[in-house]
């Protein structure tokens, strides 16, 4: 499975489901949106396993993404998720940090894990490679491509200019012959780099998801998919800050693995009113919608506006044309403008565009500032 197909559902609603499996994570990066660390929280297994045994062939997410912290410090848990993905005929994505691969080889233990996985990405940046050398990262991501699985690179950086960002997507590039798409983000003051990351990382339009100014109201592709959290309820967002936040904004609470399947979530998301508007005309900023609850009158409005056939027809609609557009069009919005080609590396159709692109560094990752979509 490609990376740009993974992206180009990110705005069809219930297209996928995104889980946290924990927020443990041996690494100590600077710039961790989730701030996790040796002793963070697990997601609860055995809820995890039911829901995603509720899949079924008529009802499904296309993609099922596997995040943390670290998910594959969890390996039982994500071979037994994906397999159960697999027999509904969803198919699984795994982000990690590598922390695995410091001399550069894949334990048995890990690439077992990967067995029913149809994509792996690696996370790469300035601050993963202070912990796992790139060398090392590009042996290990060969052999996982080797068993037969489809690879890419979500790379951060600070600005669309960072030195960085050119010299590792170069490298990348290099080494995997155009054959592993790149995925390139700006780190966003969240979790870890809140206490030094600066507003000037953040490109001017996503400057309004900080908080730093206004712009108008814009559809919002990232409340397309359920996001489980660490302690198994169910966002409509994967914005960190309502990823954490207790309580989560009703009308971004879509329940809780524990208590509610596949059907209802996924019913949840597709047919809120208020997250019709959100998906098809915004609201304002990430700020203005996580405080709609504070705002009675703004959130009517939302709940009528997205109410009635006309605004099903519309939210279908808006998905469908977004995801007709691409995934290089998608990440111009929400990861690096000047990187977005790179999502389409290894895609025999899209490789002429991204030869254009020549000496435009990399690609980051889909999302705003919390869990990677």
């Amino acid at each position: 499975m490609r990376l740009a197909e993974i992206i180009e559902l990110r705005p069809v609603p219930a297209a996928g489901l995104l889980a946290t499996l924990t927020r443990r994570c041996p690494l100590s990066c600077a710039h961790c949106s989730t701030s996790s660390g040796p002793r963070g929280e697990d997601t609860p297994g055995g809820a995890l396993r039911r829901f995603v045994a509720g899949f079924t062939s008529a009802d499904r997410p296309e993609v099922l993404m596997l995040t943390g912290g670290e998910p594959l410090l969890r390996p039982g848990l994500v071979a037994d998720l994906a397999a159960l993905a697999a027999v509904a005929g969803t198919r699984t994505s795994v982000l990690s940090g590598m922390f695995f691969a410091g001399d550069g080889r894949v334990p048995d233990r890990i690439l077992r894990a990967l067995r029913h996985v149809a994509h792996f990405s690696a996370s790469i940046d300035v601050f993963h490679e202070r912990e796992v050398p790139r060398a090392a990262v590009f042996r290990a991501m060969h052999r996982i491509r080797e068993s037969g699985i489809d690879v890419s690179f979500h790379v951060a950086g600070t600005t669309a200019d960072d030195a960085y960002l050119a010299d590792v997507t170069g490298a990348i590039r290099s080494e995997f012959r155009d054959q592993a798409a790149v995925l390139v983000n700006h780190v966003r003051p969240v979790g870890r780099a809140a206490g030094w990351a600066a507003a000037r990382t953040v490109p001017l339009r996503d400057a309004a998801a900080e908080g730093v100014l206004e712009v108008p109201s814009a559809p919002c592709a990232m409340a397309a998919w359920p996001v489980v959290a660490f302690d198994g309820t169910v966002a409509a967002c994967c914005n960190q800050l309502v990823v954490d936040a207790r309580p989560v904004p009703e009308h971004l609470r879509l329940g809780h693995i524990a208590e509610d399947d596949w059907a209802t979530v996924r019913r949840r998301c597709q047919e809120s009113p208020v997250l019709r508007t959100v998906r098809t005309a915004g609201v304002g900023s990430c700020t203005d919608c996580r405080g709609l609850a504070r705002r009675p009158g703004a959130l009517e409005a939302a709940g009528r506006s997205g109410s009635g056939p006309a605004a099903g027809v519309m939210d279908v609609l808006g998905a469908r044309l977004q995801r007709d557009a691409g995934a290089a069009v998608l990440l111009r919005r929400y990861g690096s403008d000047r990187y977005a080609p790179l999502v389409l590396l290894g895609d025999a159709e899209g490789v002429g565009g991204v030869g254009d692109a020549e000496g435009v560094g990399g690609v980051g990752g889909v999302g705003d500032e919390g869990v990677p979509p």
